[in-house]
């Protein structure tokens, strides 16, 4: 095998084992769940879940970046979570985040 070829290959079946891997993660999950009937804990639990993804994703870019992207990210979820407007929620954000940068 070529030298340069060799990455490219490692690269390759790299990138087909992570997708097979998710696809039968996700593939059970499905699996499973479409034999268990949740109860109203599962259920809360589930819901919770895209939310809490979220946050441990945003929140150490945010705190990392600085106190005005902190303070930005507050404001934005505070406006999402009051107004319930994700629109309304970016822009109060963009807004919060260029108004502390030039304090």
């Amino acid at each position: 095998m070529d030298a340069a070829a060799a990455p490219l290959g490692l690269s390759l079946a790299t990138i087909l084992g992570m997708a097979a891997a998710t696809y039968a993660s996700r593939a059970a999950g499905l699996m499973l769940m479409s034999r268990i009937s949740p109860g109203p804990r599962l259920t809360r639990f589930m819901h919770a879940i895209p939310g809490a993804i979220l946050a441990s994703i945003v929140a150490p870019s945010a705190l990392a970046a600085g106190p005005a992207e902190a303070a930005a990210t507050a404001v934005t979820a505070l406006t999402a979570w009051r107004f319930g407007n994700l629109p309304l929620a970016m822009c109060a954000g963009v807004g919060a985040v260029l108004v502390l940068r030039l304090l």
